[in-house]
């Protein structure tokens, strides 16, 4: 039985089912003979407490402390983890801004608010919901074996307040958002019986330190306000002089770690230890131990802090994220008696600095391709605290090509750190606290010491881990006097720690610049012009750089809408639920439209890869630029819902573009080309400016460029060859150009330009189109064209003709939808339905409609032209199956059935009707031209045999001034 036990146990730890590995409890009570000194030296905490809510704020003064609580929770854990806390109503006080105000308001959406839950639109909801002070409580034996020594209570991440008793003494109180609360119990924890009581309150008032109720530490819109303790929770005893810290600083010059070592002294009196220092490589094929090294030193009686210079030898093992080699460092305290203390940390032996206007590892430039962490954990609503969790989440993040993640308002636990130095990651951590919404820097409120005493606490926890190398004080900061407040928060952590780089805020560029950070995260070097100008490749940031002389990130880059994936609804089987996504889909539905969703997912998700691609490839042209962070890579289920992601909330691949695909423009090594523009006539030349972005791990001697011109079909119908060359680290390096003439095309031709180097996996590709300049216009005899629905258009439609009509600024219902060749920025809750309002089109790309004009089912260059702010046209009163050739995609908030070119049986007629412009400048706008030709084609064939009967009224109605031609969206200023 005993055998079978162990392997249970052993189980648990291998899978990381329990984060304390309660294995090692189970194994502990089978056979301590075979426990080690480190295990016999720890009390494992977890399982069941007893519990009790403090709704009233009671307890305190009730002295609850005394008593043995009434209820039970396992630990670790969370309240809601434990189906603890109240229901969730439609009066819940979240904790985030609720900037959409027209769900309580709408009687159209009253259904949904009746709902037990509510169908909130604005993130995940949570099973149960708490803010206040709940308490937990332990009965524990302390073993003969502790007494006279150290006894620590080690809580990795209690969210947030904790305050504890031992029996009936108190013994204080810690807040950190951010890193573990660790309470020195050594005068209380005598060995025998006592009881442990905790209370934790995650109430920003109760509390008294206001970080911003949507900071991602604490609110709703991400992880969740939850109230609870989550991660190792021990007792941990050492001997009365013992090691409280280890911090590492590497020195990869002079192959050597300077490590400084904090020995605590409870003692009062003078003692001689010996201290051994053993280091020995990880995560490396390339075995290596280095040699120890023993000193000894006298401590006195207060906390003295040790520099030990230790060499790690000739061969020393460098990191970076191209090679993530690892060293386990173990430091051993030795006391006369007999005692020993010993700690382990990971560290790497990397030098992160600043080159000019770029990061350096270890001397060579870097440029970060980095994504937001917006603390999105659904199943648990708090943060992961395995390895493999995070390991996960790091593989699928650098299988992007990516190599960076910015914690926006937040800091991971160590488990996140450990699995980023793995894999080789750049993490940007963050204080907890987003101050521009319902706070402020400066000012003289409790955060400004609040950011200083817990990042103090992140350098001490995590400051080892190589995959560290950036901090912030947070998002987006407010206050009066903030640049004051931040140019000391760096100028503080630039004499503190070397081991990091120091910014101020990450923000927008309309925010005042912090003269003393080391470099910048704002959002002014971001966002292509194609709203305003014809797509093309020739553009850069360089001019939103240009004036700053120290390395530039983009800030929350991307953010392209794409619409909601619901088939994964069955996946939220933890502890937040996808309301949200429930009441989208029923909308969806309502307006006859569920079996379109997952057309609309992956045509949206399609153009919003075109525009990240555009973004990422931009970065990588401009010189000088340091990087870009997205915003982000996966879903963010916060803040109105913002489906910003290609990959969902799990990092799971939605369908629509897969890592080997995104790494063509997202990559250590990516080939890039200047396209002035990517729809041609046939008289024209196709010209493209080749070069390249190289950021491996060093430069590629004899690299063979190439260039293919594909056709539809991917059969090369043209190529060459580039002349071979070194490619240094770095960007903006010139391969060749391609001159490419047209003349050969006399029909509608789609084509791609391919350019990579031989026999690497690197290569990229570009779509463009070719139209014939003159061709013989088919007969329209037969055909009434028109740009109004008048009297002619009804007689001839009567009569069983054919009318086409081009209504472009004459529509009256569907007015207010703005449409963009854009996809809606973020979402269109949270920044009141700001233009554009759409995320693409859904094109029936198989129907003869487009027979001569080549085009998948989403929009690509061609229609830009064509959709780019081009009215739309909302068929509330056409028939249910109603479905029109070319189908914007409405907000997924609204979902109105629109449509922007469509065919109809009208009245014994056949009627084509688009409310794009496909007529003016036509000797300008090829891809217009060229589908007026094609939809006039079709209406002349045999094949023109609309299927759906629409009746005249409802056509009518388009472009009739009328009662509820717009959609009125009951925002209020105030909810």
């Amino acid at each position: 039985m005993r055998f079978f036990i162990c392997i249970i146990a052993l189980r648990l730890c291998v899978y990381g089912l329990s984060t304390s590995c309660y294995g090692q409890s189970l194994a502990r009570s089978i056979n301590p003979s075979k426990i080690s000194k480190e295990q016999k030296n720890i009390i494992n905490l977890a399982g069941q407490w007893h519990f009790q809510m403090d709704a009233a704020n009671k307890g305190i003064q009730n002295k609850w402390y005394k008593k043995k609580l009434s209820g039970s929770i396992h630990l670790p854990g969370s309240m809601v983890g434990n189906d603890k806390g109240n229901p969730v109503t439609i009066h819940t006080n979240w904790t985030g801004s609720i900037r959409d105000s027209s769900f309580y308001y709408d009687p159209r959406l009253a259904k949904y608010r009746k709902k037990n839950p509510p169908w909130f639109p604005f993130f995940l909801t949570p099973r149960k919901h708490y803010v206040g002070a709940a308490w937990y409580q332990k009965d524990v034996t302390i073993p003969d074996s502790w007494k006279n020594r150290h006894i620590q209570l080690f809580l990795e991440r209690a969210h947030w307040q904790t305050q504890v008793w031992i029996d009936n003494t108190k013994i204080g109180m810690k807040n950190s958002l951010s890193t573990p609360q660790v309470y020195d119990l050594s005068k209380v924890l005598k060995p025998g019986k006592h009881r442990i009581t905790i209370r934790v309150d995650n109430s920003i008032n109760d509390v008294g330190i206001n970080v911003g109720p949507d900071s991602h530490s604490v609110s709703d819109q991400t992880q969740g306000n939850w109230n609870g303790i989550v991660g190792r929770l021990q007792l941990i005893s050492t001997p009365d002089v013992w090691l409280s810290n280890v911090q590492v600083y590497p020195d990869v010059k002079q192959k050597k770690a300077k490590v400084r070592v904090t020995v605590k002294n409870s003692l009062h009196k003078n003692v001689n230890v010996n201290i051994a220092l053993s280091a020995r490589s990880i995560n490396s094929s390339d075995k290596q131990d280095v040699k120890p090294l023993s000193s000894h030193f006298s401590i006195n009686s207060a906390d003295t802090t040790l520099t030990i210079n230790y060499p790690m030898g000739e061969h020393v093992q460098k990191w970076s994220a191209i090679h993530p080699n690892l060293y386990r460092l173990k430091a051993k305290l030795s006391l006369p008696n007999g005692s020993i203390d010993t700690k382990k940390v990971q560290f790497g032996m990397r030098n992160f600095t600043i080159q000019g206007t770029r990061f350096a590892v270890n001397g060579k430039p870097i440029f970060i391709r980095g994504t937001v962490n917006n603390a999105n954990f659904p199943l648990t609503g708090h943060p992961p605290m395995t390895e493999s969790d995070w390991l996960r989440i790091f593989r699928i993040a650098k299988s992007y090509g990516l190599n960076a993640m910015r914690f926006h308002s937040w800091c991971p636990p160590e488990a996140a750190f450990d699995a980023a130095d793995k894999v080789g990651f750049y993490l940007q951590i963050e204080g907890p606290s987003w101050a521009n919404h319902g706070t402020s820097l400066g000012d003289g409120r409790p955060i400004d010491q609040y950011i200083y005493k817990v990042t103090n606490l992140i350098g001490r926890f995590y400051g080892n881990h190589p995959s560290f190398c950036m901090m912030a004080y947070g998002n987006e900061p407010a206050g009066g006097h903030q640049v004051q407040y931040l140019n000391k928060f760096v100028d503080y952590w630039k004499a503190k720690d070397s081991r990091h780089v120091y910014t101020g805020a990450s923000d927008g560029g309309h925010w005042p610049l912090v003269p003393e950070e080391q470099y910048l995260v704002k959002s002014n070097p971001r966002g292509v012009p194609w709203d305003k100008k014809r797509p093309g490749t020739e553009f850069d940031h360089r001019s939103a750089i240009s004036a700053f002389n120290k390395p530039y990130i983009a800030h929350e880059v991307g953010q392209y809408d794409a619409f909601p994936d619901f088939s994964n609804i069955p996946e939220y089987t933890g502890v937040h639920k996808p309301r949200n996504l429930k009441l989208f889909r029923a909308i969806l539905r309502k307006h006859h439209m569920g079996d379109e969703a997952h057309k609309f997912l992956m045509a949206s998700g399609k153009l919003q890869t075109l525009f990240y691609k555009g973004e990422i490839e931009a970065a990588l042209r401009t010189p000088g630029f340091a990087g870009f962070f997205l915003l982000s890579l996966n879903d963010d289920q916060g803040q109105g819902t913002s489906l910003v992601g290609v990959l969902n909330t799990f990092w799971q691949n939605k369908g629509y573009v897969n890592a080997s695909q995104f790494q063509h423009f997202c990559n250590t090594t990516v080939p890039l080309a200047r396209i002035k523009k990517f729809v041609y006539n046939n008289n024209e030349t196709f010209n493209a400016n080749l070069e390249i972005a190289h950021f491996g791990a060093g430069p590629m001697d004899n690299a063979h460029p190439y260039w293919q011109i594909q056709n539809a079909d991917g059969k090369v119908i043209a190529s060459g060859k580039l002349p071979s060359k070194k490619i240094p680290i770095g960007n903006n390096i010139p391969l060749g150009n391609v001159h490419f003439p047209l003349q050969q095309f006399h029909q509608a031709t789609h084509l791609k330009l391919i350019v990579g180097l031989k026999n690497t996996p690197f290569k990229n590709g570009w779509n463009f189109w070719v139209y014939p300049k003159k061709q013989v216009q088919p007969d329209q005899s037969n055909i009434y064209f028109t740009h109004s629905l008048d009297q002619k258009a009804e007689n001839v439609l009567k009569n069983g003709g054919k009318v086409f009509l081009e209504a472009a600024g004459k529509v009256r219902k569907g007015k207010d939808v703005k449409m963009g060749f854009q996809p809606a920025f973020w979402n269109t809750s949270w920044y009141h339905m700001r233009p554009p309002q759409t995320l693409g089109v859904l094109v029936k790309d198989k129907s003869p409609a487009f027979k001569y004009f080549p085009t998948s089912y989403h929009s690509d260059f061609q229609w830009w032209s064509i959709v780019n702010h081009a009215q739309v046209m909302w068929l509330q009163n056409f028939p249910k199956n109603f479905r029109p050739l070319v189908q914007p995609i409405d907000t997924y908030f609204l979902n109105r059935r629109l449509g922007l070119i469509f065919q109809a049986r009208v009245d014994g007629g056949k009627l084509m009707v688009s409310s794009a412009d496909l007529m003016s400048n036509s000797d300008k706008r090829p891809a217009a031209r060229q589908l007026l030709y094609s939809l006039t084609r079709y209406m002349q064939s045999d094949q023109f045999k609309p299927k759906t009967k629409v009746s005249l009224q409802a056509v009518k109605k388009l472009f009739e001034k009328g009662p509820g031609d717009t959609y009125k969206l009951y925002f209020r200023q105030n909810h």
